[in-house]
């Protein structure tokens, strides 16, 4: 495309609906289909589109995602001119301050975009996945002449109150913007996409930054208050493809677990929109002549002497003889013994699960602790949790990262129940 376009990539988010997942890391940064992380799909995406000159703003936990993004060079995003920046935020004038939000954090960083001095800023989250070739959206944002254009997908009525909702025109303006109604208006969701000519982006950043009532947000403030304008241009851009937003307990387990179908909708075996990543280096997976798999992805690195259904074992994961794990994410490195069972769990990176120990069964009852977060029956094992041998856990439950086996005072934990540290 000629006209120049600078990509901003929001990836400081805790994604507290995420429980434990984000505890030690940022909500990209969580693994996602045995291989990837969730910001893998938006630097991919930028990769296919053409778009070669990307920011990636990091803020909670960042380690890990700096550690996995680098250079860029694992999205062919390590040029001599162009490329990716990872900006945290620094102090600036008179007291530096932690993002305040979504559009605080794109305010804070004017210094970046004034450096490249593009026509039009691209806006992005780093925790959403999806396949999307971002050109179409710029070209269409160009031909109407728009002050912005936001990315939306068609969503059930009954999630509307998860997202920011929109009315358009036949011509596909914006008439309305609700963030999170309870009485939905239509069945448009913002992607949290927006494409803006730089020169209204930046009077809107530095409008909105004087306002003390503000939550400094583009769903919560800017949109809306740009919509209200009469003056402004604001459009809609239907993306027909995948998409989810799996920011959720359940959104996150559904759309992995989605993967082990015959015919996933996500296909990641697209030779023509491959999803790349920063690849580890491990040698390929042994299933044993013991091991019965079925309808499950497997990680490089994994040694197999178990039964496994359905389920995304991730990278380097060890299961042993006897065991039997079903409708379970397991994060990379983790370690379980022999003549265990799990279903429906989520086993964090690095975990030892120790041999005799069963995990998911018993009658669903709710979190005692974090009722709206841990929900669906399944159950939360953290990051570098050691289980001790023979202990039962139920269904709904979480173990915090970190755990010890001298933390477990009893042999069980009911469903519904939380080892907090």
């Amino acid at each position: 495309m000629k006209k120049k376009v600078l990509t901003l990539i929001l990836a400081g988010g805790q994604g507290t609906r995420l429980g434990i997942l984000t505890k030690s890391i940022a909500k990209p940064a969580v693994p996602f289909g045995g291989k990837y992380r969730i910001i893998d799909f938006a630097l991919s995406n930028c990769m296919h589109s053409g778009i070669y000159d990307i920011g990636v703003l990091t803020q909670y936990k960042p380690r890990i995602l700096n550690r996995h993004i680098g250079i860029g060079d694992a999205w062919d995003l390590d040029r001599k001119r162009r490329g990716v920046v990872i900006l945290q935020p620094y102090t600036i004038e008179k007291a530096g301050k932690w993002y305040r939000g979504t559009a605080d954090a794109i305010y804070q960083n004017m210094d970046f975009i004034n450096e490249n001095d593009p026509e039009h800023c691209l806006i992005l989250s780093g925790d959403h996945v999806y396949k999307m070739n971002y050109s179409h959206l710029i070209e269409q944002h160009i031909a109407n002449d728009a002050d912005v254009t936001v990315g939306v997908v068609m969503i059930p009525l009954s999630e509307a109150k998860r997202f920011g909702m929109l009315s358009t025109s036949s011509g596909g303006k914006i008439v309305d913007f609700e963030e999170k109604p309870l009485e939905p208006k239509s069945n448009l969701a913002s992607m949290g996409i927006y494409v803006f000519k730089t020169h209204v982006l930046k009077k809107v950043l530095l409008e909105d930054a004087k306002m003390q009532d503000s939550n400094h947000d583009f769903g919560k403030d800017i949109i809306p208050r740009m919509v209200r304008n009469r003056d402004m241009k604001c459009y809609a851009y239907i993306f027909r493809g995948f998409w989810k937003d799996v920011g959720t307990i359940s959104s996150y387990f559904d759309t992995n677990l989605s993967l082990t179908l015959p015919v996933p909708e996500l296909n990641l075996y697209d030779r023509g929109w491959q999803i790349y990543t920063r690849s580890l280096d491990l040698s390929p997976a042994y299933i044993d002549s013991k091991a019965y798999l079925k309808n499950s992805l497997i990680g490089d690195g994994c040694e197999i002497y178990g039964f496994v259904e359905n389920c995304v074992i991730s990278q380097g994961v060890y299961i042993g003889e006897g065991t039997t794990v079903k409708h379970s994410i397991i994060h990379n490195f983790a370690n379980i013994g022999n003549d265990c069972y799990i279903e429906k769990a989520i086993i964090g990176e690095r975990s030892i699960v120790s041999s005799d120990i069963e995990i998911g069964k018993g009658k669903e009852k709710n979190n005692k602790c974090f009722p709206s977060i841990y929900t669906d029956g399944i159950t939360i094992i953290g990051t570098d949790v050691h289980l001790p041998r023979g202990v039962k856990i139920g269904k709904n439950c979480v173990v915090d990262s970190d755990a010890r086996e001298e933390d477990f005072h009893s042999p069980k934990l009911e469903s519904g129940s939380c080892l907090m540290k």
